[in-house]
């Protein structure tokens, strides 16, 4: 997610008065909005598909790291096994 500087960050007083543009600006643009205190970074705000996608995005990657430790400690089994396995839930 690329946040472009001169027209994604907003002091948060520009933002107070704006918010409904600024939600729109995240929506329409797909991109993060930076919102600013002081000068300095005070909060991010994502339209609701970007949240979802990096939401999705972070459950996949932690799905992966947890699949390469299961097979790093040799946790896992053949596909007959689990045919096996998946059988004898079924009463079959």
């Amino acid at each position: 997610m690329v946040i472009r500087v001169s027209e994604d960050v907003v002091p948060i007083g520009e933002f107070k008065g704006q918010a409904a543009r600024w939600l729109q600006h995240a929506k329409d643009s797909g991109r993060a909005v930076l919102i600013t205190q002081n000068g300095r970074p005070a909060a991010v705000l994502l339209s609701p598909a970007a949240y979802d996608r990096l939401q999705e995005r972070q459950q996949f990657l932690e799905s992966v790291a947890a699949g390469l430790e299961d097979a790093e400690l040799d946790r896992t089994m053949t596909t007959a096994a689990l045919k096996r396995r998946l059988a004898a839930r079924r009463g079959a």
